[in-house]
């Protein structure tokens, strides 16, 4: 136990590396960071091309063997990683509000449960892995079916780690693949427990895990030979050049990437009944409670002109009240910015408006990385911005919305899609036609409506446009992004 934190570490999971069902020590070591006080937390095994080429291996050669298992067996495992993730909620959750800077209450209990809900999904519904009968006449019996596509090697992000590593986890061993796993090299430690929790779950060598930076361990993944298949969730500049790699030897490929994603506010979701929950779904979908860490941030916030004022006062009241502090401190509803590196980018970004003019409706630029005790910026609303200028175009990937005001629908969906992104987008109207026109011109993958919430399990979920390609998070993303469909025809003698 560490007085510091108030955290359970992992033990064998220190290590840094699964490999065929055995823990692994690299030479070198990856220090973790907590983001809110600035204090190492441990270190862990820094694994390289070596260790990812071992995982590869023990991966292929468990292939046959994974893939033979019945489809409900193969969930049955997945639920009993559930079951085991619940027992140790509590401690687990703790874990990832250290490591990530996201705050214990409003974001790391309900990512865990998230998690250990992905699981469950999947392990309920890794059956429906189906083919189909094809009708060519008496003479024939043409079918169909779905089968794994091999390794996959999946690689995820620091600001979600627990909730995207289970879906990865889910979709690669439910549809009988096996699965190299490399985590954030800031925010490894929950995956790390994940796996001790697995550890006598599966076959050894259906999963391991690498920890270790992306120039070493990630890259070697990407481009290694014997990887069937990669899923990426992270930057759009990692995801292009991910994608090159697999390109360089036709791997299977889904990738999600950033986003810059629209809330469009109608009047009519601002009466004066409607306006407090449209105010609260907008901070939702803004993510503020994460810091805006998360790439389906509603970040551009449009709001028609007639009720610009009534739902800018109730967002900005809303993002005041909200208590910024230490990611384990009960009373903290915002953590910390993962890294010093993504604080003084946000700062970049609010320094460069602040100096072009932009108004400051709540917030301000930040300290410098030099003066923060820890990586704590408020949340921030700025407008007398347009859609040309660098901090509404770019992806800030901090607690920042802008805010601009419209009056013509077709002017507002232009402003929308004016973006390289399109992963989501939110809208805001109880008129039915309204929200069907709407959504059908918004270019995004994933929208909600009149809310602000995140992902649930059975969503297909993922973007177009630069905001990458593919769909995971449900049966049907999984079957199409994580199988292969292999058609067989008999004649029939009579």
């Amino acid at each position: 136990m560490s007085d510091l934190l108030s955290i359970t570490l992992p033990t064998d999971g220190l290590a840094g590396c699964f490999i065929d069902g055995q823990w692994v020590t690299p030479a070198e070591t990856l220090e973790i960071e907590n983001p809110s006080r600035r204090a190492e937390i441990t270190a862990v095994g820094r694994g390289g091309a070596a260790e990812i080429d071992a995982a590869v291996d023990a991966a292929r050669r468990a292939l046959s063997i994974w893939r033979a298992h019945p489809a409900a067996e193969r969930g049955a495992l997945l639920g009993e990683l559930a079951r085991r993730l619940d027992e140790n909620h509590e401690q687990v959750a703790r874990l990832l509000a250290a490591e990530t800077g996201n705050a214990i209450r409003t974001q790391s209990r309900g990512e865990t449960a998230g998690a250990a809900g992905v699981l469950r999904y999947f392990a309920g519904v890794a059956v429906e892995q189906k083919g189909e009968v094809l009708p060519f006449g008496p003479d024939l019996f043409s079918f169909s079916t779905r089968e794994p596509i091999g390794v996959v090697g999946s690689i995820i992000p620091w600001n979600s780690p627990l909730q995207l590593g289970c879906g990865k986890i889910s979709m690669a061993l439910a549809t009988g693949n096996t699965l190299v796993l490399k985590p954030a090299e800031d925010a490894p430690l929950a995956i790390l427990r994940l796996a001790e929790l697995a550890a006598d779950i599966f076959p050894a060598g259906v999963f391991n895990v690498v920890t270790g930076v992306g120039e070493e361990a990630g890259s070697a993944l990407a481009a290694h030979p014997r990887v069937d298949k990669l899923s990426f969730t992270g930057s759009s500049e990692v995801g292009f050049s991910v994608a090159r790699q697999a390109a360089d030897r036709l791997a299977h490929a889904t990738l999600e990437l950033g986003g810059k994603s629209p809330c469009i506010v109608f009047p009519d979701a601002a009466s004066p009944e409607r306006l407090p929950a449209t105010a609260q779904a907008i901070v939702n979908a803004m993510r503020f409670a994460r810091q805006g860490q998360s790439c389906t941030a509603g970040s551009r916030l449009f709001v028609h002109r007639d009720v610009w004022e009534p739902v800018m006062a109730a967002v900005v009241d809303i993002a005041e009240a909200m208590v910024v502090g230490d990611a384990l401190d009960e009373a903290s509803d915002i953590g910390a910015i993962i890294n010093a590196e993504r604080y003084a980018e946000v700062r970049a970004y609010l320094a460069e408006a602040e100096a072009a003019g932009a108004g400051f409706l709540t917030g301000s630029t930040p300290a410098t990385v030099d003066d923060a005790a820890g990586f704590h910026p408020v949340p921030t609303v700025i407008t007398g911005v347009d859609n040309t200028w660098r901090i509404t175009r770019e992806e800030v990937f901090g607690p920042v919305m802008v805010a601009i005001p419209w009056d013509d629908e077709i002017d507002v969906i232009e402003m929308a899609n004016d973006t390289h992104y399109g992963l989501a987008a939110f809208v805001f109207s109880h008129d039915v036609d309204t929200v069907m026109r709407v959504s059908a011109a918004l270019e995004a993958g994933w929208i909600w409506v009149n809310d602000g919430g995140g992902q649930i399990p059975g969503m297909s979920y993922g973007g177009v446009k630069q905001s990458g390609m593919g769909r995971e998070y449900s049966i049907e993303g999984a079957l199409e992004a994580y199988t292969t469909r292999k058609s067989v025809t008999m004649r029939l003698r009579r």
